[in-house]
């Protein structure tokens, strides 16, 4: 712990030794009550700060997960609350999560996730141009030595690292036609490939 963490540490800690003495002298009388009232605010308290600490957890508990059925050949990614597909792929062999963009031509990382699978965005020439909703974005081209999905794997792929602000990678059309297979239905997107 830093001295910064314990100096938080030691005004919290002052800060509830004062409000708990503001509590008793407020309520003098009726001490029983006053100890439950504290023991009450204090579960409640946990309990926030282990939600808080465990919320990763719950996310990925709660969320339904991509599917895999290597011997089928088969990949179901559910729809998530947002209405979009998500997908984590081994992009040179580092996990990088995409919205999946049926509407997109490209596969498109962010700067961060480039950077994540090894292509420093800093030695990128960002000359291509691509159209968003957000207006034109600078793209630098980019061959990936490897993709993969489950059972499934893809050498010199074709991808290109956006010079803009992008909150997601973006899987498009030219990754997904790889696929024999691609149906959307009963909230499930499943991809096939013999």
């Amino acid at each position: 712990m830093s001295g910064f963490d314990l100096g938080r540490l030691g005004y919290l800690g002052l800060l509830l030794a004062v409000l708990v003495i503001w509590m008793f002298v407020q309520h003098r009388g009726q001490l029983a009550k006053s100890l439950q009232q504290l023991a009450a605010w204090g579960l409640i308290f946990v309990a926030v700060l282990a939600a808080i600490g465990l919320w990763e957890d719950i996310r990925h508990t709660v969320m339904p997960q991509q599917a895999v059925f290597a011997e089928a050949g088969r990949v179901e990614l559910p729809r998530a609350p947002d209405g979009h597909y998500y997908v984590t792929l081994d992009i040179n062999a580092v996990p990088v999560r995409f919205v999946v963009d049926t509407g997109a031509t490209g596969m498109v990382l962010t700067r961060e996730d480039a950077s994540r699978a090894g292509l420093h965005p800093e030695d990128l020439i960002f000359h291509g141009q691509a159209m968003t909703a957000n207006g034109a974005v600078m793209t630098a081209p980019v061959r990936l030595d490897s993709v993969g999905l489950g059972p499934f794997e893809d050498r010199g792929v074709r991808a290109f690292v956006n010079g803009g602000e992008m909150g997601q990678s973006l899987l498009g059309m030219s990754y997904l036609q790889r696929f024999d297979r691609l149906e959307i239905s009963g909230g499930r997107m499943v991809l096939e490939r013999g």
